[in-house]
Parts: structure tokens; C-alpha cells; sequence
């Protein structure tokens, strides 16, 4: 290396002030260090590192700190709406075997798979969706878990799909599922929560809405026909574009598949009906799909949300594994795609080896009810914006790890388990629109309440009140409820009351 000339060079103190100016000179535009120097002697240039692209990857998206806060928010309202309803959370990896995701072709979902062989050469993909990865858990734990489960997760989400208005390719769902209830009271009480959540944003039934039908719909109509169920699955892929290609190319896409004109021509009929009284004219009181539906819009009045709902039979859902009841959110301007949907799924789980259990669920994603209510959350809370709850992250996590650490030495880390104020129980089966009434009472007043979906005896219910540590069991019985009544035990005292309905806490 050549000598450095002392009357070129400079020196860079850390407290300039205290040093002489005799000894600061201007130092070579080309040189900041002298390893700078060693490497790049005079008559080479130095090579300007290549910038790189700083946006994320195309549909994918940052959370600096003030959207952070935005999705903390939404979550907590999807886990408090959660806790209010009695379910627990569980999670899943975000990466997963392919196979689980591969059910059968025609799928959108799977032309849509972030998937590659990982280096044990395994088939692995990204979750594009959670309720597989349920479902394997359900599997796995087999007989170790009691029935009926109320599961809610919220992950980060995968799919390579065309980029519109609150659809990119990567976002967060929240799920809630209940495995073990074959009655339509599972899809009234799934429903119920979303509205509640609405209801905490401040989103009313003239903003939002949900259509509601039945696979069982389309059954009917395929099987007056004698179509083979082979079919089904290919037809309610096709019939889920109906409101996004024209209706030309939706006959022709089931002519096809080998449909006739006269089928298609009824069935494109049918699913244009938009009332329960005309469906059950073509196809009669008799069938499942009409019971179903008629049940779950009574328990809609009881729930409270019945000007939330309205019959579409052209909604059938895109994945091949829903059995029943499916519904979808939609915004009533019309401005933006489904907001969430969901339904039941009775044969999920032998398509992976396993024993089917009766389970209906719902998927919402972040990404549209962001576009929805963003700007009701600045309205909520506008400091939000203005950087007043500002920390360290750094500061945040590292004090996060030492408090558990210190917590565990100490035996003071917490058992955490479920835990759910009130078990709401009718007594007779006719009273369970009376019981999901008491339960909306209770969750307007923000009380958590596990409502009991089925006839069982009450050895069954004390028991799932213990599995869930609840506080009071409320008894809907025929004798209390003339009276406008309730019976209400407190389970840690054995006290038992009778409570009038408008004094219930």
C-alpha cells in the first residue's frame, strides 16, 4: 500500500470539539476509511452497490408500525369476539404437505398453491386456506379431544391469484369452527359471531349482509336428473362464478361437463331464486335443503340478526369439500368481493384418511374488511395515527422473552386454559331458540357464553361446564320461561337462582 500523504488524510474524532482545528483537513472525496483506501488504490473506482427493490413482493404486503397497530386491533376484536362466544384458539404451520391441499381437480385453490419439493424431496406448499390443517389436527388427535369443539385460529394465508381490490396474495384469516355438531344450530351460532364482530366496528346491516343457501339445493336439482355425484363437485366449482363471468360461458362451462340443455336451463333457474317460500315451491317442504334453511333463518330471528341474512341459491361456495349450509358476507354496495365465507363440511375429514365427524366453519380475511372499515378505525382512534403509542421493538420483545423466563424460575408463569363465564343449556329442544335469545342477552352485556348446540343430559353439560371452567350455568327450562325466567347456578357455591330475563347479568 503506498504511503498515506498526512497532509491528505484526515482524522475523524467522535468528539470534534475537543480536538484542535489545526488538526481537521478536508478529507478525498472518494475515501471514507483507510480499508476503503486499501481496497480501492488511486486509479480504480469504487463499485456503487446495485439498490435494491424495496417494495415487498408483488401481493405481499409490510406492516410498519402504524398498519401494525391497525392489524393488532382487527385481531383482538377477531379474539375477543372469539373469547365472547367460548371458543379456544389453535394454530397450524404455515408450511404444510402439498397433499393436504390437493383434494380434487378443478379446484381454483389448486392452480393457485405456493408449492416446491423442499430438500428431504418432499412435496410442500404454503396453507392457501387453515381448515385442512384443522382437519389433520383433528385426525391426529383422534379420541384425546371431547366433542363438540369450538376451534378459532387466525393465520397468515397463501395464494398466487390475480391481484383486485382487497385480494393479494398473501393475507391473514381467522377461522372459527365447530367439529361435533350435526344440527344447523352450529351454522346460526357461526353466522351470530360475525355479525357480533360487525357490530364492534360499527358496521350495521345496511353496510354488510350475508347470502345464504345449501349444497343440498343443487343436489336436489342434480339428482331429479339422475346426475352422477361425480359431477357435483365440478358443477358448484363453475356455479361459484356465476356472479363473476357471463352467463354464456357459465352454460357452456356445465354443458361441457356433460350436462344438457334442459338441466342447465333448470338448474340456472333454480339457482336465480331468491326466496325460501319460491324454492320450496319447485322443490317442495320435504327435502333437507329447505328444512335446513328454514331452521336457520327462525334461529336467525332468535339470534337477533335476521335483517342480516338473505336466501341466494346461486351461493354454492368454490371448494369441493362443503356438505350443506354455505354463506358468504358481502358489502350491499357492491364495491368489493366476498368478505368472508363459510359452511358445513360433514366429509372433510375421510378425504384425508380419517372418520368423518358433522363440522361447519368460516374464513374471513384481513385484507378486504380493511378496505371496508379503514377508515372507521382512524375514526375510532385517530392517535393511532399521530404516533402516540410509539416504542421499541427491540425493547418490546427482548422484555417479552426476560418477563416469561423470569416467571418460569420463579413458578409464577400462569397454566392458562379456557375459561368461559356462562354455559347456556335449554332443557327441552324446543327452547333452543329460547337458550340462543338468554345467550345474546348475556354477549350484548359482554359476557362470554358457551351456548350448549344439542339436546345432551345434564351430567353431559356439568362436565362441559368443568372442561371449560365456567362460572354459572344458565338453564332455559319450559316452567321458568313462561315466567320469563331463567334458572342460574353458580357453579363454585352450588347457589341456584331463578332470574327474570331483564335482570339477567
Amino acid at each position: 500500500m503506498p504511503p498515506i500523504s498526512s497532509s491528505t488524510w484526515v482524522l475523524k474524532p467522535l468528539f470534534p470539539a475537543l480536538l484542535p482545528n489545526r488538526f481537521l483537513r478536508v478529507i478525498p472525496k472518494t475515501l471514507t476509511s483507510v480499508a476503503a483506501y486499501a481496497a480501492h488504490p488511486p486509479g480504480t473506482e469504487l463499485q456503487q452497490p446495485q439498490r435494491i427493490d424495496v417494495n415487498p413482493p408483488r401481493g405481499t404486503r409490510d406492516f410498519p408500525p402504524q398498519e401494525m397497530r391497525l392489524r393488532t386491533w382487527l385481531f383482538h376484536n377477531f379474539k375477543e369476539v372469539s373469547r365472547l362466544y367460548g371458543f379456544e384458539e389453535v394454530d397450524f404451520p404455515v408450511l404444510e404437505s402439498e397433499a393436504l391441499f390437493i383434494r380434487k381437480a378443478g379446484e381454483e385453490i389448486r392452480d393457485q398453491l405456493y408449492c416446491f419439493e423442499d430438500r428431504g424431496n418432499r412435496r410442500v406448499a404454503l396453507r392457501p386456506e387453515l381448515t385442512p390443517s384443522l382437519a389433520r389436527l383433528v385426525i391426529q388427535k383422534g379420541k384425546s379431544i371431547s366433542l363438540p369443539l369450538k376451534w378459532f385460529a387466525i393465520g397468515q394465508c397463501w395464494r398466487y391469484e390475480r391481484m383486485t381490490r382487497g385480494r393479494r396474495r398473501e393475507h391473514y384469516q381467522w377461522n372459527m369452527d365447530i367439529i361435533g355438531v350435526p344440527e344447523v344450530t352450529a351454522e346460526a351460532e357461526l353466522i351470530s359471531s360475525v355479525v357480533t364482530f360487525f357490530k364492534r366496528l360499527g358496521i350495521t346491516s345496511s353496510d354488510v349482509g350475508f347470502k345464504v343457501s345449501s349444497r343440498k339445493v343443487l343436489q336436489e336439482v342434480l339428482r331429479r336428473y339422475s346426475i352422477s355425484d361425480d359431477l357435483f363437485g365440478k358443477v358448484c366449482i363453475i356455479i361459484d362464478k356465476i356472479e363473476k363471468i357471463p352467463r354464456d360461458e357459465i352454460k357452456k362451462d356445465l354443458k361441457s361437463v356433460g350436462m344438457s340443455d334442459e338441466v342447465v336451463e333448470d338448474l340456472l333457474h333454480v339457482l336465480s331464486i331468491k326466496s325460501l317460500e319460491k324454492l320450496e315451491e319447485v322443490l317442495g317442504g320435504r327435502g333437507e335443503a329447505v328444512t335446513d334453511l328454514k331452521l336457520l333463518f327462525s334461529l336467525a330471528e332468535k339470534f337477533g340478526y335476521s335483517d342480516w341474512i338473505q336466501f341466494d341459491a346461486s351461493i354454492v361456495r368454490g371448494l369441493a369439500y362443503y356438505t350443506g349450509v354455505v354463506f358468504e358476507g358481502f358489502d350491499r354496495e357492491g364495491k368489493l368481493r366476498a368478505i368472508c365465507g363459510g359452511g358445513r363440511y360433514d366429509r372433510l375429514l375421510s378425504t384425508f384418511g380419517g372418520e368423518d365427524v358433522p363440522a361447519c366453519g368460516f374464513g374471513f380475511g384481513d385484507a378486504v374488511i380493511v378496505e371496508a372499515s379503514g377508515n372507521l378505525f382512524l375514526f375510532l382512534f385517530p392517535c393511532f395515527g399521530k404516533g402516540i403509542l410509539e416504542t421499541t421493538f427491540d425493547k418490546v420483545i427482548c422484555g417479552q422473552k426476560e418477563t416469561k423466563r423470569l416467571l418460569k424460575e420463579k413458578g409464577l408463569l400462569p397454566e392458562l386454559s379456557l375459561q368461559v363465564e356462562n354455559i347456556v343449556c335449554a332443557l327441552d329442544q324446543d327452547l333452543q331458540g329460547a337458550a340462543a335469545t338468554v345467550a345474546n342477552i348475556l354477549r350484548e352485556k359482554g359476557k362470554s357464553v358457551d351456548l350448549v348446540l344439542e339436546s345432551k343430559p345434564l351430567k353431559w353439560v356439568f362436565k362441559r361446564a368443568a372442561r371449560i371452567n365456567a362460572e354459572r350455568l344458565v338453564l332455559v327450562g319450559k316452567t321458568e320461561w313462561e315466567k320469563g325466567m331463567v334458572v342460574v347456578k353458580t357453579l363454585a357455591s352450588g347457589e341456584q337462582n331463578e332470574v327474570k330475563l331483564d335482570e339477567l347479568e
